[in-house]
């Protein structure tokens, strides 16, 4: 059997890598008053293209406020796109984000037991936007949670 080699569900993934930082803007949520809030993130290729790591930080009021750190693969299979989330809020990461490419968006979404969330990744012109969309247990409906737009950095 032949190894895997990355394919063009890969080659789409690795154009987030680089070192990014932009303008977010945070809902009102049970973390926190929401609020405006820098956010830096570094993404580059590993495990011989396979994988995309993630390393994000989030500066609020000038002090970090937030980290995290992402992981991305492509379900050989499906050609999914899968992303475990470690961040220092310290929840485990019980199952990955799924979802797929859409043109240049990239939408996922993860159920758990406190709730559902979509994120998005909508490539531009030279950067992208991200944003969080949750719907906890008790709510109907999913609300905005996060909004970012970002562009590359040195």
């Amino acid at each position: 059997m032949d190894m895997p080699r990355p394919g063009p569900a890969h080659a789409l993934l690795m154009r987030l890598a680089g070192n990014w930082s932009g303008t977010e803007q945070l809902s009102p949520s049970p973390w926190g008053p929401g609020g405006a809030a820098i956010g830096r993130s570094t993404c580059r290729e590993s495990l011989d293209g396979m994988a995309l790591l993630q390393d994000y930080e989030e500066e609020k009021d000038g002090a970090i406020a937030f980290r995290g750190h992402g992981v991305f693969l492509i379900e050989p299979d499906s050609q999914d796109v899968l992303w475990w989330w470690f961040d220092s809020m310290g929840f485990p990461c019980m199952q990955p984000a799924r979802g797929r490419w859409q043109g240049d968006v990239l939408q996922l979404e993860r159920n758990t037991p406190m709730g559902d969330s979509r994120y998005r990744y909508e490539l531009t012109d030279g950067g992208y936007r991200f944003m969080i969309e949750n719907r906890f247990a008790q709510q109907a409906d999913f609300t905005e949670f996060m909004r970012g737009d970002y562009r590359r950095v040195g």
